[in-house]
């Protein structure tokens, strides 16, 4: 009488070793694809700061010396706010910063004010945030220069107090602005701040890029269109790290 019939599954030798096979393609491509995406991202990041002419040699007094490539620290410094507290770039580490010097007597930088509100006002998060230094001697000149930049028509005219500046600010910016301004005062006469001066720079605007880390990651002479699609790219490419 026969036995009982066995039951099971049976594995053929070359289904398995093909199966195999497959497996360690799928695993040998989703390694390329994980080296890939964090060098796409690399890649990407340096031909949009690139394109937006990020990438210039940077002056000596950033990097100790010539021919310095980023990423390097940025230079820290401690700048006043409105209500004279002193704020340090470092306060900011673990956020990425887009530092923009700037002064009220600058006509360019009046001019390129308004891109940086449209930019900050999309971009601003917890990871990301506008730090603008003024080359000022004073909070009216500069409270004036931002309602001549983002309100127009709204500055007063003729000899105004700080008083009369913060109420033309305050009506003609009710919502405040979504980027922080600092005041770095200028030595004596001049007209570009000590801190300004420290980082090298004798005329502004000028930009950096800054990592969570501290690094400087493109840095920009002159003004910039910051709503363009590749200055988005361009600091993108730093936050989603």
């Amino acid at each position: 009488m026969a036995g009982p019939a066995k039951s099971g599954i049976v594995l053929d030798s070359r289904v398995l070793a093909v199966s195999i096979g497959a497996l360690a393609i799928s695993a040998a491509i989703l390694g390329v694809f994980m080296w890939m995406v964090p060098n796409a991202a690399a890649r990407e990041e340096k031909a949009a700061c690139r394109g937006l002419r990020g990438d210039l040699p940077l002056n000596a007094a950033l990097c100790n010396g010539p021919n310095c490539a980023m990423p390097t620290p940025a230079p820290d410094f401690v700048a006043l706010d409105h209500q004279g507290k002193k704020v340090k770039l470092s306060d900011f580490r673990g956020k990425v910063v887009l530092l923009n010097f700037w002064a009220s007597w600058c006509g360019v930088c009046k001019t390129e004010k308004p891109s940086i509100k449209a930019m900050a006002d999309n971009l601003s998060s917890d990871d990301f945030v506008v730090i603008t230094l003024a080359s000022d001697h004073s909070w009216t000149d500069i409270l004036l220069a931002l309602v001549d930049s983002l309100a127009p028509g709204q500055k007063p005219k003729g000899e105004v107090s700080f008083d009369q500046a913060l109420a033309a600010y305050q009506k003609a910016l009710p919502d405040g602005i979504p980027f922080k301004v600092f005041i770095d005062p200028p030595s004596n006469d001049g007209n570009i701040g000590a801190i300004t001066q420290s980082w090298g720079i004798t005329a502004v605007p000028e930009s950096a890029l800054i990592d969570r880390q501290g690094n400087l990651r493109a840095y920009f002479v002159n003004k910039r269109d910051w709503t363009t699609n590749v200055a988005e790219t361009c600091i993108r490419s730093v936050i989603d790290e």
